[in-house]
């Protein structure tokens, strides 16, 4: 096949020009496919970063109601105790205060925190080793329309 020379073309350039062409549509295909992969990866990076703010808010959301209600929780008790002077209350006051101070230590404004999982975990626990004590059956409730804590 013979290529068409411009003015001041040499021989050897012709069949560069021809190449150059032809790598140009054979690769086209790449070309397309990578720009689209990275069209992609953008958009999906921002719907994900608004997917995971979102996610984050809700449960974040649901700790902290879940934390509030344990909070209120032990404040109430701690007064309904304060009077009481026997060995069980005074048994009860110990686990109230150690679920307080367990409150007052977990990391609210903190969502890296490597043990907040664990953290949390120990103050459920907590809480049940009180309700136990106090012989109270905790309904702890979250829900879109908020939460709640009945007995």
């Amino acid at each position: 096949m013979a290529a068409v020379r411009g003015p001041g073309e040499s021989r050897d350039s012709a069949p560069t020009v021809e190449l150059d062409m032809f790598d140009a549509v054979v690769m086209a295909d790449e070309r397309f496919h990578g720009e689209g992969y990275e069209e992609g990866y953008e958009e999906g990076s921002s719907l994900g970063i608004l997917e995971g703010r979102q996610y984050g808010t809700v449960h974040g959301a649901k700790i902290g109601s879940e934390i509030g209600c344990y909070r209120g929780f032990a404040l109430a008790w701690k007064c309904l105790l304060h009077g009481g002077a026997g060995d069980k209350d005074s048994r009860k006051m110990k686990v109230v205060e150690a679920l307080i101070t367990l409150l007052q230590h977990f990391p609210y404004d903190d969502p890296t925190y490597e043990k907040l999982h664990e953290d949390l975990d120990r103050i459920r626990g907590k809480f049940r080793q009180l309700c136990s004590l106090l012989n109270v059956q905790p309904d702890f409730k979250v829900s879109t329309g908020g939460s709640g804590l009945a007995f």
